[in-house]
Parts: C-alpha cells; sequence; structure tokens
C-alpha cells in the first residue's frame, strides 16, 4: 500500500526543525496557559460545562434562533441570505460583488471562507481579494494554505518571512519582526483606502439582539468591515446563541481558548449597514449562511456534539499529533482534533480517514475545549463506522482484510486450545525474523508498521497462564 498524502506530509513536518520548534512554542505556550486560564474563572473550571450546555441548547434550536436572527438584521437594513452548500455561497458572494462593481475585496480571518474555497473563486471572478490578518496575508502571498487556526502562519519562521517580503512587496530583506509587521500595515492600509467590499467570517450571532461578532487581536476586521461600501460576513449556521447573557459566557471561554486571554484586543458586534447620518460602517450588509454539510451533522445524534465548536483551535494546543506534524498534513481547512473528526463528516468519513485514524485517542483535547465537546467518543465512533460500514454515511468497510484478520483473533483468543497452539507456532515462527536474541527489529507485511519505530519484544517459549498452572501445580504437589 502506497502511502497516503497525509502520511508523506506528516512525515515531511516530522522532519522539519523550524517546524517543531514553533509547534512546540505554541504548545507550550498557549495550551498550559489556556488550562490554567480555566481554572482561574470565578466560576472555575465548570463554567466550561455550562458553555457546552449552551452551546448544545442552540444546536438543538437552531430553526427558531436563525429566523429570529435573520429577521432582526432585515429591520436594521441588512440582508440575510440561506447557502444549502459552498457553491451556491460562493456564487451569491460572487453576485453581491457584481452588483455592487466591486473590484477589490479585503478579507478578515475566516475558515469557513477556506472551507468553500471562497479566495480562488473570486479571484477567477476577477475581484482581487487580499487577507488582512498578518497570519493570513504571509501564507496567502507564500501561496499556501493556514496551518492553524489561529496561528495561521505558524509554521513560517521570521527569516522566512522575511525573504518572502522582500520578494513579494520589494523592501530591503530583514527579519525584525517589528520591520516586517510595518512593511505589511503600510501594504494593507493601501488595500484597506481602496477596496469595494470587505469580507469577514462570525465568531458567533445573537439571535435576541441580531447582530453578529468578531474577535481579533490585530483590529483588521474592524477595518475590513468599516471602510468599504459593501460588508460580507460568512456565517456557518451552528455559530448563534440565544441571548447575550449566553454571547458574554461563551466569548470569555472562546478568548481563554484561542489565546489564554481574558478576553481578545477588538471585539465588534455587527447587525447591518451604518446608520444614517454617521459615517462608519457601510452602506451594505449581507450575511451569508452557510449549511454546507452541517443540517446531516445536526440530524445525526451521535456527531450533534460537534457542532458545538466554536473554532477556537484549543484542541490544537493540547494535541501530541498536530504538536507534531502542523495542519498541513490534515489537507483542509480544518486541523488537529476538531479537523480530525469535522472533515470526514464533511466531505465524505472514507475520503478523510486518514485524519480521524491518525490521531491517539489519548484524550487531551477534550479537557482543553473551552466548551468541552468529547471528541475522543466521535473519533471512535468514525473508526467503528470505518472498521464496520455505515449506509446511512455511506461508509464503506476500510479494509476488508483488517476487518476477517481481527475476526479471525476474537474467534482464537475465546478457544484455549487454539489459541496455545498459535501461541506456539508464533513463537516457532519468529526465529526468523531479524533482529536480536530478544527483541524483533522488523515485522513483515502490514505488521511492519509497528516496527517502523520500535523493536518488539519476542514471545517467551510459554505463556503466563502455562507458567502459572506449572508453578501452582509443583506448590500442590509439595
Amino acid at each position: 500500500m502506497k502511502p497516503s498524502s497525509y502520511q508523506h506530509s506528516a512525515q515531511a513536518a516530522i522532519n522539519d526543525p523550524v517546524l517543531q520548534r514553533a509547534l512546540a512554542n505554541l504548545q507550550h505556550r498557549l495550551g498550559r496557559g489556556a488550562a490554567e486560564g480555566y481554572r482561574r474563572f470565578p466560576e472555575g473550571p465548570d463554567l466550561r460545562l455550562k458553555g457546552h450546555a449552551i452551546r448544545m441548547k442552540a444546536i438543538e434550536n437552531l430553526d427558531i434562533l436563525l429566523d429570529a436572527l435573520a429577521e432582526k438584521i432585515g429591520k436594521n437594513g441588512g440582508h440575510v441570505h440561506f447557502a444549502p452548500d459552498g457553491d451556491t455561497a460562493v456564487k451569491r458572494c460572487i453576485e453581491i460583488a457584481r452588483t455592487h462593481r466591486v473590484s477589490l475585496a479585503v478579507k478578515g480571518k475566516s475558515m469557513l471562507t477556506e472551507e468553500i474555497g471562497l479566495n480562488p473563486a473570486l479571484e477567477a471572478a476577477g475581484i482581487e481579494t487580499v487577507e488582512t490578518d498578518l497570519g493570513e496575508y504571509i501564507v496567502q502571498l507564500a501561496g499556501e494554505a493556514p496551518s492553524h487556526i489561529i496561528a495561521p502562519a505558524i509554521h513560517k519562521s521570521r527569516e522566512a518571512v522575511g525573504r518572502l517580503f522582500a520578494d513579494k512587496l520589494g523592501i530591503p530583506y530583514t527579519d525584525d519582526p517589528p520591520a516586517l509587521t510595518l512593511a505589511a500595515r503600510q501594504a494593507l492600509r493601501k488595500k484597506f483606502l481602496k477596496a469595494d467590499m470587505g469580507i469577514s467570517g462570525c465568531n458567533l450571532a445573537c439571535a435576541e439582539t441580531g447582530h453578529i461578532t468578531t474577535v481579533s487581536n490585530e483590529g483588521n476586521i474592524r477595518m475590513a468591515t468599516t471602510l468599504p461600501r459593501v460588508h460580507v460576513a460568512f456565517m456557518g449556521m451552528e455559530r448563534i446563541v440565544a441571548d447575550l447573557k449566553d454571547h458574554a459566557i461563551l466569548f470569555r471561554l472562546l478568548s481563554m481558548g484561542a489565546a489564554a486571554q481574558e478576553m481578545a484586543g477588538y471585539v465588534s458586534y455587527i447587525g447591518g449597514p451604518a446608520i444614517q447620518g454617521r459615517i462608519d460602517g457601510p452602506e451594505a450588509f449581507h450575511l451569508i449562511i452557510v449549511d454546507n454539510g452541517r443540517s446531516r451533522i445536526l440530524a445525526d445524534t451521535d456527531f450533534r456534539e460537534m457542532l458545538c465548536c466554536i473554532r477556537c483551535g484549543a484542541c490544537l494546543n493540547m494535541c501530541p499529533v498536530y504538536g507534531k506534524i502542523g495542519g498541513h498534513a490534515y489537507g483542509s481547512a480544518y486541523s488537529g482534533p476538531v479537523g480530525a473528526v469535522v472533515t470526514p463528516l464533511l466531505t465524505g468519513i472514507n475520503q478523510a480517514s486518514d485524519l480521524c485514524l491518525g490521531e491517539s485517542l489519548c484524550g487531551a483535547c477534550m479537557p482543553a475545549c473551552p466548551v468541552n465537546i468529547n471528541i475522543p467518543r466521535m473519533l471512535l465512533l468514525l473508526r467503528t463506522k470505518l472498521a464496520e460500514g455505515d449506509k446511512p454515511w455511506n461508509v464503506k468497510i476500510k479494509s476488508r482484510a483488517e476487518q476477517a484478520a481481527f475476526t479471525v483473533w476474537s474467534y482464537l483468543i475465546r478457544n484455549r486450545y487454539l489459541y496455545d497452539i498459535f501461541l506456539k507456532g508464533a513463537y516457532i515462527g519468529q526465529h526468523v525474523l531479524p533482529g536480536t536474541h530478544s527483541m524483533i527489529s522488523r515485522l513483515p507485511l502490514a505488521g511492519k508498521g509497528w516496527t517502523q519505530g520500535r523493536d518488539l519484544k519476542r514471545l517467551a517459549s510459554r505463556s503466563f497462564i502455562q507458567r502459572y498452572s506449572n508453578e501452582n501445580g509443583r506448590r500442590k504437589m509439595k
């Protein structure tokens, strides 16, 4: 079997010393910081459980909350569009852009727009599209995808950014972070002032007040949503809460999970176009609410909990797998434990099987999650579907040979006589395998994966039960 692209990318990441240092630093700072922050909440760590309850209540009442949100935004002069899939959402954005004669769009960071492929579609339609989050701007200039939900350019060293800026922005080479930040600011300022359209995501929406909220630590989203004539926001259909009380709790949890902060630097509440007589804000506001497979997840009670995710990236900051292979190995907009569940559910469980099979099931993601999502439970469910097949999710059994092997093994270990024969045969057969007297260095066929990074201890001549029976028999004879 040839290694998958996931395996190739993961191996390349493991062999990249720059990326390994960056990932270790990220997890040391943010992963540990968030865990400590949860304990510092006045309500204590149990606030996470309350956050989970808030999210589940919203998920179970999505139809009511989304209708209320759309109605209130409409009263405020905004427009709401419901898109059943990514293609429809992209087409609607292009239609809005053409209606308003848009030639340049500036964007705030949005994983949903990465999911639906908005940027290349806008470029193909002749609309220049510029990312304005510093990390997103860097990876856009490099022609790469983001490698972390909140730190898109974590895989880049400052020297690499310096060379990139010298090449793309025409500035003298420097690896000084303040100088590089200033260069990006100067380049982006021109884009902000010329842009006809601003595009953003939506961290959470509030049905009670009819607004969406965006969060950043750079202020770029605020610039992108107020300076251009038109603002188009993209929102996953699940990213909504009932009222401001719930909203406040979740934003505290989001800020702590994402960056170990009490609250992010810039929190913007947006509910429509500029109020008449005010100079700040766009002339037109459009909210595109995207399904793109979320209704299917909502309909499955086993996976519905995944819609509670608020895309903070906290699980990435604790996951030992992500901490070694980074985000690009996942091959999708979402990486880490959240990507290992969400991507298979959105794109196909068989197609993205490497993601859920590649996780370690250590469980570190669950206590890291600010809303306490049981990701390990859903990873196991996905693995079960791959092992047994599943008609509702159109999952084919991943390996008939593996299924047959485990069926035989299950029968074998329930039959003492056959099991003893098997052990005797394995003991004799192992002597032809390479290694030392006590260790096997390489297993054949499908077993070779076990010995790629470790040796395997050879089987003893007698099993524990045989030894115990012999010793117990000797004692009785005495």
